[in-house]
């Protein structure tokens, strides 16, 4: 059977039901074994604000590679899960540690809201994620690259205010994406989108995801999300993990789907009846 390639991904059409992203990520480790994803271990974790105490022991590993979403009520702990993850919070307790040494490249954050440089140009705010290699030679064309990969090639040279939603978050996943991160954690990134525009993201992270084989941890309050992009579901209660989930739906899942629909309802169920108990 021949193979259709576009960017590195295997078309869908000419492989039927073989898992795309899985070829992807493998064809991605083959060519490049220094690029992939970090292993993630985290250990009695503990995190106090004041009295309030918002992580109560968190113990946690995840291969690397792994797409993890992280749900639960607000205030529930799972924003300062990430923040700790991602070196943005210091430590009360316990560790977190990703199988090695690591540069400050290799952890990248992508928050809700772009926060874009409004003095910049869009191939400039990407280029701002390179950090201190940003003034190396070869800095434009890996941030042109990066704008390719989330497809706003033609909006190099605009202004930040002339993009919509959409493309502003865009430009945010290119600046993160540029400096070829390990770890990609992401906090609500896509909660401020309307829901066409909020589709069309997630296929993108899924897609970029795929290709790279970076380890993925989104913090999310749409449980349809989480199971439509993850390969695992935490499920925090009061500071710790009440339910680790493995979503063992073949990819490319199809949304609205029984099988997505039923793990979607069994986790909305827990998260409603925590809500309404005593």
């Amino acid at each position: 059977m021949q193979e259709a390639l576009h960017f590195g991904l295997p078309d869908a059409e000419a492989v039927g039901r073989v898992d795309y992203i899985e070829q992807a990520r493998r064809l991605r480790r083959a060519s490049s074994a220094s690029s992939h994803g970090l292993p993630l271990t985290i250990r009695a974790l503990r995190k106090s604000f004041g009295d309030n105490e918002v992580l109560r022991g968190i113990d946690l590993h995840v291969p690397a590679g792994q797409f993890v979403a992280i749900v639960g009520r607000s205030g529930c702990g799972k924003s300062t899960l990430l923040r700790l993850i991602a070196g943005l919070e210091s430590i009360d307790a316990g560790t977190v540690s990703f199988g090695g040494e690591t540069q400050p490249e290799d952890i990248r954050v992508m928050f809700q809201e772009p926060r874009l440089l409004p003095w910049a140009r869009v191939i400039s705010n990407v280029e701002v994620g390179l950090g201190r290699d940003r003034a190396s030679v070869g800095a434009s064309a890996r941030a042109e690259k990066a704008l390719i990969e989330v497809g706003l090639r033609d909006k190099r040279v605009e202004w930040p205010a002339a993009l919509s939603g959409g493309q502003k978050q865009r430009v945010a996943l290119a600046r993160a994406l540029v400096s070829d991160p390990r770890v990609l954690a992401f906090d609500e990134p896509l909660g401020a989108l309307d829901a066409l525009t909020r589709i069309s993201m997630q296929r993108l992270l899924e897609r970029v995801w795929g290709e790279q084989a970076f380890t993925a941890i989104l913090v999310t309050h749409d449980v349809s999300e989480a199971v439509t992009l993850a390969d695992r579901i935490l499920v925090i209660e009061d500071g710790r993990i009440a339910h680790d989930v493995t979503v063992d739906i073949r990819r490319p899942r199809e949304r609205g789907s029984a099988d997505l629909a039923a793990l979607e309802g069994s986790i909305l169920r827990h998260l409603l009846n925590t809500a309404d108990s005593p």
